[in-house]
């Protein structure tokens, strides 16, 4: 709006609006000298307007004047979250667990005991725990947790017997913005379907959902959800959704809280290589990244797995030449998803 309010265009405005004619206005006169510094600083002014618009107005705007246009609709910004699960400890009797002893996986991601727990006998305890970091980096699946880095006496072993879930990097200016696009555009009232969407979305680690409404007769809604990761979310986050619907949903509504059904996409390729030797473990990685962004983005907003997008993916990859060969899940054909499921990368055979 402001662009053209430059130090040339405001210089030369206010020389032009001297009346006497007689004053030099040349560069390096007296009157020019004292008007330039003016003229820049007015730029400057007017540079600092355009920002006070751009921060103004949602779609362009960001960080905490992003959550303080959200906070005026009854939005906050999604806090990072630390993972959290369980785990099974083995060890003697009398063995104690302290709370804030740290448990790890083979490649370093940190765990710390929630509680004291004490052995009464040699059966194996339980004992809840987090991630010490918050991010998706504690989301492990189970079997992962193996190392005690705490020094526990008689302890001999642990391992988490399920995956642990709900660790989220915090929510980012997209995806709040997102959020307030919908509510302010799909205004939710008495329980209807939008209201349903704003509450899956309230619980962190949620990135999408489903409303199905009288799905199994009046009075019934069934809300299928996806993790923030573009897959089934862990059934601790779905029971946290489950707790929070429940205190709001309307009376006499009966509701179904569910994770997307997750269809592992198979694929196997033929593919002629750019050099010789090229290592197909390195193709295969560049092959998952591509699919796996493909698949994120079909998420909840398209049925459709199209092979020829799984073949840009292929094609993608820069060792990758040309291929002869591409079947999904044993097929040359595009895979239609039901309403309720989610693609999932499965596994990737490159010969």
């Amino acid at each position: 709006m402001y662009e053209q309010q430059t130090w040339r265009k405001l210089l030369d405005e206010m020389l032009e609006g001297l009346q006497a004619s007689q004053v030099a206005k040349r560069e390096g006169t007296f009157v020019y000298d004292v008007l330039s510094p003016a003229a820049l600083q007015l730029e400057q002014v007017y540079e600092q307007l355009e920002e006070v618009l751009r921060l103004g107005f949602a779609e362009t705007t960001n960080g905490r004047y992003l959550d303080m246009r959200a906070d005026e609709h009854g939005l906050q910004r999604k806090a990072p979250e630390a993972a959290q699960g369980s785990v099974r400890f083995s060890g003697r009797a009398g063995s104690v667990i302290t709370k804030g002893a740290i448990v790890a996986t083979a490649s370093g991601t940190l765990f710390q005991t929630m509680q004291e727990v004490i052995f009464a006998d040699t059966q194996p305890v339980r004992v809840d725990i987090a991630a010490v970091e918050s991010g998706v980096s504690g989301n492990v699946p189970a079997g992962l947790i193996n190392a005690v880095i705490t020094e526990l006496a008689g302890v001999t072993s642990v391992t988490n017997d399920s995956p642990t879930y709900g660790g989220y990097e915090g929510e980012t200016d997209s995806e709040l913005l997102a959020r307030l696009l919908a509510k302010v555009r799909n205004p939710a009232t008495s329980g209807n379907v939008d209201h349903y969407m704003q509450w899956a979305m309230d619980i962190a680690g949620i990135g999408d959902a489903k409303v199905f409404p009288v799905w199994n007769g009046p009075g019934t809604v069934k809300v299928v959800l996806l993790s923030t990761e573009k897959s089934a979310p862990a059934q601790g986050l779905i029971d946290e959704v489950k707790q929070h619907i429940e205190k709001m949903r309307p009376i006499g509504a009966e509701v179904t809280i569910v994770a997307a059904k997750e269809v592992p996409i198979h694929i196997e390729v033929d593919v002629s290589l750019t050099q010789e030797g090229t290592d197909l473990a390195l193709v295969r990685a560049e092959i998952e990244r591509g699919t796996t962004d493909y698949l994120g983005k079909l998420a909840f907003r398209d049925p459709v797995v199209r092979i020829a997008r799984i073949a840009n993916a292929v094609l993608d990859s820069s060792s990758v030449l040309d291929y002869t060969s591409l079947r999904l899940n044993g097929g040359t054909q595009n895979l239609v998803l039901e309403a309720d499921q989610v693609a999932v990368l499965g596994t990737v055979k490159v010969v």
